[in-house]
């Protein structure tokens, strides 16, 4: 791990491994090293191969905070604010390192355009922090395209003993190029809406996810994230928008299209400050999501969401 953060205040390496050895091997000496340099260490990877790097740390896991991936990273969308900026803005003005492993064998193609965003936009979202964070890939298990996209998400990539500089590395096509139009099924639920129509947008919404099966805190996780987008449409978006939703594969799907253009890569995935009067609109989306999928060109913006029933 010497080039991965030399000379650089932030570093984002990709780790291809195969196999527990491998992973154990790539994995527990870049924390100890961290330990060592007295840098704080955070580990979020799935439930299993934390047990792998608890065990390889013995006595020094208790330096280390440890986060079940498949749960505080099921949304792509909340990885950065939620995990890697809460951890490091609590550890201001001190070096952290972090091993963060969002993308794992059973993320759906639903889920996928979501996680390798997120991977690009790690770079704009640490820029100038100093900061370390290590993103493993199994390299048995997962497409040969998804090991494509960690190429062009991560300027260096570690593969076996060798550390590699990416001549592939261009993380703002990446999010171009996964920036793609969201079909919506022809029978989803719709309903035009304007400034006075929001109370109706919201009732509608309610009425409908009710009707598909959704119930207690998920409904009102439903209710909180259409009065933010549709409110987002009416004060930024061209002042109208078209509510949808339906039912797909066991989860209710909201999205919510208008005729504004999201310029801003990282929008909604910021930690809100303390004397922010707005714009966390589309930041609690991603916290109460499962997942949030968004398109966006230059006649108009579809933020797409999923909660489980």
């Amino acid at each position: 791990m010497s080039t991965a953060t030399r000379g650089e205040p932030f570093a984002h390496p990709a780790l291809f491994y195969r196999g527990e050895e491998q992973y154990t091997a790539g994995t527990v000496p870049f924390l100890r090293d961290g330990l060592a340099a007295g840098e704080a260490v955070a580990v979020a990877v799935p439930g299993p191969r934390l047990e792998l790097i608890r065990a390889g740390l013995g006595s020094s896991a208790a330096e280390v905070r440890f986060l079940d991936m498949t749960e505080v990273g099921r949304n792509p969308g909340r990885i950065i604010p939620g995990v890697l900026r809460a951890f490091a803005d609590t550890h201001s003005g001190r070096r952290v390192r972090i091993i963060g492993e969002p993308i794992w064998p059973g993320r759906t193609a639903v889920e996928y355009p979501a996680c390798v965003q997120h991977e690009a936009l790690i770079n704009a979202a640490f820029g100038d922090r100093e900061a370390t964070i290590l993103c493993p890939y199994d390299a048995d298990r997962l497409e040969p395209e998804v090991l494509a996209d960690a190429w062009a998400t991560h300027p260096v990539v570690i593969d076996g003993d060798r550390e590699l500089p990416s001549g592939a590395y261009d993380p703002y096509r990446v999010i171009a190029r996964y920036n793609e139009p969201l079909a919506c099924p022809p029978d989803a639920a719709n309903l035009p809406f304007d400034a006075a129509g929001l109370p109706k947008a919201r009732y509608f919404a309610v009425q409908e996810a009710e009707r598909l099966g959704l119930a207690g805190a998920r409904l009102q996780d439903l209710t909180l994230a259409v009065s933010e987008l549709t409110t987002n449409s009416v004060l930024h978006g061209g002042g109208s928008g078209t509510l949808r939703l339906w039912a797909e594969g066991g989860r209710i799907v909201c999205e919510v299209q208008d005729h504004g253009r999201l310029d801003d890569p990282l929008a909604g995935r910021r930690p809100a400050s303390r004397d922010q009067p707005g714009g966390r609109g589309l930041l609690l989306v991603h916290y109460v999501a499962d997942l949030v999928r968004l398109h966006t060109a230059p006649d108009g913006t579809t933020i797409r969401f999923y909660l489980g029933r």
